[in-house]
């Protein structure tokens, strides 16, 4: 008797499975998944750099919209993640770059020039 239970609760559940899958309307699925490069440029913010500290291991961006951290466009100081970054970025240019706040500090994980 158990394992009939264990037969039909299998069955009930692979079809909750199948359904909750087929489920979704048409469209609504992510159109990046299938485009993981298109997905990682969708998560980076833009912005100008206006100052670097390599002393200090910060840099100054004016941005736009952080949709991961749901911050809106300003101008802010960053740390880095790693220092090397503030070798490759100088005040005025553009740039793409990937935030994250551990613990409280809003670091610059990623950061590349705005045409890569």
């Amino acid at each position: 008797m158990k394992r009939l239970h264990r037969i039909l609760l299998c069955g009930v559940l692979a079809a909750g499975a199948s359904f909750t899958a087929s489920a979704q309307p048409a469209g609504s699925a992510d159109h990046n998944a299938h485009h993981p490069q298109a997905a990682a440029a969708a998560d980076m913010a833009e912005g100008e750099v206006r100052k670097v500290d390599k002393a200090a291991g910060k840099i100054t961006v004016r941005h736009g919209e952080i949709r991961n951290l749901d911050m809106p466009p300003m101008t802010m100081v960053f740390g880095v993640s790693d220092p090397a970054m503030l070798d490759k970025v100088k005040q005025g240019d553009k740039v793409r770059f990937r935030a994250a706040n551990p613990n409280g500090n809003y670091t610059i994980t990623e950061i590349q020039a705005a045409g890569q």
